[in-house]
């Protein structure tokens, strides 16, 4: 796990990346996920060096590797044994790895949880229907979704020039 301390200059780059998609119709936070969702596709390009292509399917390339960046708020810093979790509806995109990120909700931090390739993840994880109660925690699902937890995903393969704040 990799802990970003978020800079203002990450947070303005993921502004205008998020700026670029609009506001979604329907959206409950008025875009503030699209800003959220941006910081971690901006902290894991840079970490790993990857291209931005921003498509439906994926955020990042790598070496061929087309990764999904899927990123969430937090309250703390995430332990091993808190999940990951993918929508149903986000399993029809065509991406070879996923990279989950989590960010702090005031924007202070951000945590790099690692990568699991798709396949991988489809066998490992634990599918959970709208209303159903995660028993580990007692969270009602809002949306069907796959979950796994952190303990189970592999560190992300940091380029040596990489200038993340680790602690």
């Amino acid at each position: 796990m990799i802990e970003v301390k978020l800079t203002k200059d990450i947070i303005d780059r993921a502004k205008k990346k998020a700026a670029a998609v609009g506001v979604l119709q329907g959206s409950i936070t008025g875009g503030l996920s699209n800003v959220v969702g941006a910081i971690g596709e901006v902290i894991v390009g840079d970490a790993m060096g990857a291209n931005e292509v921003n498509t439906f399917n994926y955020d990042l390339v790598k070496d061929g590797n087309r990764i999904d960046v899927k990123t969430k708020r937090c309250n703390t810093k995430p332990f091993p044994n808190y999940d990951c979790s993918v929508a149903s509806h986000g399993l029809q995109q065509d991406c070879d790895t996923y990279v989950f990120v989590r960010i702090k909700i005031d924007m202070t931090r951000a945590w790099i949880l690692g990568e699991i390739s798709k396949g991988k993840f489809l066998q490992q994880s634990v599918r959970y229907s709208k209303g159903d109660v995660d028993p580990s925690n007692g969270f009602v699902f809002k949306a069907d979704c796959y979950n796994i937890p952190i303990s189970k995903l592999e560190d992300i393969d940091v380029k040596k020039t990489s200038q993340m704040y680790t602690v």
